[in-house]
């Protein structure tokens, strides 16, 4: 799996491509700060993006931010700044230059012709880590979906880069201008044929859909790397790959929810959450995310540990804003407490603006819960929180045999 995603980035390891431009698996990140981006928030969001790239099988070597009001129309950091990135590049021996915003079409075209290196944006390293991710037929087709409506308007700014992106196929080869043309031809044709499948698909989610909601549907949301498959593990005794890894999982999985007296209630693992997604991606995987839409609960994860807990929950809330799912119906679960250091892991709370104090003013409140799917701790309190708030919103529990489950029973 981890080979296919190097192809996407990599290539050969040595030499030269048909571009000119080096086959190598190191990699320049460059990102922009200034006034609503503050540096500090850039350098949070550039570590990410080398996580990202690191999952894509790349080496990061070096990393270069550029103050500015906004991003250079042209070269999103300046002709200046391009010529320092370049020069570090080709020092370097730099194969990419990855970008943490998504680039326009003309901006791929101006970068290419001014650094020594493939260039591509944090979109399209998300992309390639879903295309080697995928595994069902259906998330082939919403990936290869969403990869080919984001290749589409950069054709034309596009030289070696994205020929590499496209991880070959029916689409290689140089680019004339009756080449692209009949690259656009090939590839509308080919989303056509792909949203028709996808609408197939759906068809089919919404029978299986039909038959879940005989029972409570509770979906487990979050940010990437929340811990979401591990705690999906524990609470339904499953053996699902759990792996420290964003994007671990791709398709929903469903299991019953167990622990909870003999109540049918089941629980769903969804795709995981991240800043910047690419808005083809999320288009492509509407179906999919739609399992937190129509489930009953939603239980928002959250990584305690992670320095950016704060900014990872607003990123998956409004992602559920979006998907129509209303505040009363998520319950919010603040996971890995057991890890030092994290927003619960600490002795001391250091003001009342922290994190840490307004998580845990949260739980002590009852609007959240606090566990570790790792040790187990507070899963307890979990899986009695889930039942009251589904009874709290008037949903039906029906026990394992058809016997009723009293509401009071339930608390």
């Amino acid at each position: 799996m981890e080979t296919n995603v190097k192809r996407a980035l990599v290539g050969a390891k040595d030499g030269t491509g048909d571009s000119g431009k080096p086959n190598s698996d190191k990699v320049v990140l460059v990102g922009v700060y200034g006034r609503e981006t503050p540096k500090a928030m850039a350098e949070d969001h550039l570590d990410e993006l080398a996580r990202l790239v690191e999952t894509a099988g790349g080496v990061v070597v070096a990393r270069a931010l550029q103050e500015r009001r906004s991003p250079d129309g042209a070269t999103y950091i300046g002709k200046g700044k391009v010529r320092e990135v370049a020069e570090a590049a080709e020092a370097l021996g730099a194969g990419w230059t990855v970008f943490d915003d998504e680039l326009s079409a003309s901006q791929v075209k101006n970068l290419e012709k001014e650094l020594p290196t493939h260039v591509m944006d944090r979109p399209g390293v998300i992309l390639q880590i879903f295309a080697a991710r995928a595994r069902s037929r259906e998330a082939m087709t919403q990936v290869e979906l969403a990869r080919l409506q984001y290749m589409l308007p950069r054709l034309a700014g596009a030289s070696s880069g994205l020929e590499q992106q496209r991880g070959g196929g029916a689409f290689r080869g140089g680019f004339g201008e009756k080449k692209l043309e009949l690259d656009r031809r090939k590839i509308r044709k080919r989303i056509a044929t792909l949203k028709e499948e996808l609408v197939r698909v759906e068809k089919g989610r919404e029978v299986r859909r039909k038959t879940l909601r005989r029972v409570p549907t509770v979906s487990l949301v979050g940010y990437t790397n929340a811990g979401k498959t591990t705690l999906f593990n524990k609470l339904t005794h499953s053996k699902e790959l759990a792996e420290d890894r964003l994007f671990a999982t791709l398709d929903p999985r469903h299991a019953r929810l167990s622990g909870v007296g003999g109540r049918a209630i089941v629980l769903a693992d969804t795709v995981g959450f991240l800043r910047k997604l690419p808005h083809d991606l999320v288009a492509s995987f509407r179906s999919t995310l739609a399992e937190a839409q129509e489930s009953d609960l939603v239980v928002h994860v959250v990584d305690a540990s992670s320095p950016q807990a704060d900014e990872q929950k607003r990123v998956a809330d409004e992602l559920l804003a979006e998907l129509g799912v209303d505040a009363s119906r998520v319950l919010l679960a603040y996971n890995k407490v057991d890890v030092k250091g994290g927003t619960f892991g600490t002795a001391e709370i250091a003001s009342a603006k922290s994190p840490a104090t307004r998580a845990a003013d949260l739980v002590a409140n009852h609007s959240a819960v606090s566990i570790s799917a790792l040790t187990g701790g507070g899963l307890a309190e979990l899986r009695a929180a889930i039942v009251e708030r589904l009874s709290a919103l008037g949903v039906t529990i029906p026990r394992y045999g058809n016997a009723p489950v009293e509401e009071a029973a339930a608390r």
